[in-house]
């Protein structure tokens, strides 16, 4: 089996607990306007990226790579994150790897944005240690407007995860001016808080990283109008989100 992928990072301490190796997967049904990942948008095999920063990985390649790394995972109790792009948009690969992973004891998390059939994704997701998901913007018709998708499905997919009670960390990528209104922030607070038993928060400040990606894919530049909330903005929103006794946490 093969799948598309657009590169693994080690040693990374961004994505779970200790040292992690990120499977970056080819493929997402979002075309976010701040995208630091511009090479993952559209299908696996008709990526934007694709033969340029999206190539073509078998799953016995991923395997041997990850195997070179399990040293650290023990020592650091880390393991693998699945991250995009959108790792669900290749299920039957998402199901292969994370079943050989967990039947060799590594640790797994996964990063996702939430827009898939919850019952398609069900087994694999029962394998994960814990599970970031982001929520950009609670106004289904705002999350449209940037996105290109309505959010009813990821607020479904959501609710699944707190019906289980799943590990959840839901990850929201602040953008001045676009999500770190009082209104956006409250309305997704009261979410959370209603949706989980121990809502956690991680704050992720917009960053133009991923610029020179669209650069070497000839593709627009993000909109200048995007940019990280000032410091005063950031622990507003903080401040709003304790209120709604929602515990805030960090992966650095």
């Amino acid at each position: 089996m093969k799948g598309y992928f657009m590169e693994l990072q080690n040693l990374s301490v961004n994505d779970g607990e200790g040292i992690r190796t990120v499977v970056f997967m080819g493929g997402c049904p979002l075309k976010c306007q701040w995208c630091s990942n511009p090479e993952s948008q559209g299908s696996p095999a008709n990526t934007k990226g694709k033969d340029i920063l999206v190539k073509e990985y078998s799953i016995e390649e991923i395997i041997k790579i990850i195997e070179k790394q399990r040293i650290f995972y023990r020592y650091s109790k880390g393991g693998v994150t699945f991250s995009g792009g959108e790792p669900t948009m290749q299920p039957d690969i998402l199901e292969e790897l994370s079943s050989r992973l967990y039947d060799k004891a590594i640790d797994m998390v996964i990063e996702t944005n939430g827009y898939f059939a919850f019952e398609n994704i069900k087994t694999i997701l029962d394998r994960m240690s814990l599970i970031f998901v982001d929520l950009k913007l609670h106004n289904s018709d705002d999350h449209k407007q940037f996105t290109g998708k309505d959010n009813r499905l990821i607020l479904e997919t959501i609710e699944s995860f707190g019906k289980l009670e799943y590990p959840v960390v839901t990850r929201i990528p602040l953008i001045e001016g676009v999500n770190d209104d009082e209104g956006n922030i409250i309305s997704t607070a009261e979410f959370i808080q209603n949706t989980f038993k121990k809502p956690k928060v991680e704050l992720l400040p917009y960053h133009s990283l991923g610029n020179e990606k669209y650069r070497i894919l000839g593709l627009e530049l993000p909109s200048s109008d995007f940019k990280t909330p000032g410091e005063e903005k950031i622990e507003s929103v903080k401040k709003l989100l304790k209120s709604r006794n929602i515990d805030l946490v960090q992966y650095k």
